[in-house]
C-alpha cells in the first residue's frame, strides 16, 4: 500500500543530514539500515551502504532509481540456482570444454614460437 499523498514521500532526516553539502565523488559509502527510506533526487550519486539483515551492500543511486525504496536495491536472500543433478552435468561439460580449448590454443601458440 502506498503512502498517502499528504503526507509526502518517507525520506529518512538522519540521511539527508549525511549527504547535507558534500560531493557525491568525495563521500565514501554511508551505511544504513533505513531500507523504507524513499531515493530522493538528492541523492544522487551517492553511495549508499544498504544493509540486508547480514552486510551492507553498497548501492550507487542513479537517476533511474529517484521515487524507489533502498531496500529495492539491496536482496535479503541468496539465489540458489536452479537444476540440481542435471545442471552440474551440463556445467561439467562446459568446463571440459573450456580446458580442452585453452589447451588446443596454448598448443597453437607453443608451436608458432617454434
Amino acid at each position: 500500500m502506498t503512502r498517502s499523498l499528504k503526507k509526502g514521500p518517507y525520506v529518512d532526516e538522519r540521511l539527508l543530514k549525511k549527504i547535507a553539502g558534500k560531493k557525491p565523488l568525495e563521500t565514501g559509502v554511508i551505511k544504513t539500515w533505513s531500507r523504507a527510506c524513499v531515493i530522493s533526487p538528492e541523492m544522487v550519486g551517492f553511495v549508499f551502504g544498504v544493509h540486508n539483515g547480514k552486510v551492507h551492500v553498497e548501492v550507487l543511486v542513479s537517476e533511474d532509481m529517484v521515487g524507489h525504496r533502498l531496500g529495492e536495491f539491496s536482496l535479503t536472500r541468496k539465489f540458489v540456482r536452479h537444476g540440481g543433478k542435471m545442471q552440474k552435468e551440463l556445467e561439467a561439460k562446459k568446463k571440459e570444454a573450456e580446458i580442452t580449448a585453452s589447451k588446443s590454443a596454448k598448443a597453437a601458440t607453443d608451436t608458432k614460437k617454434k
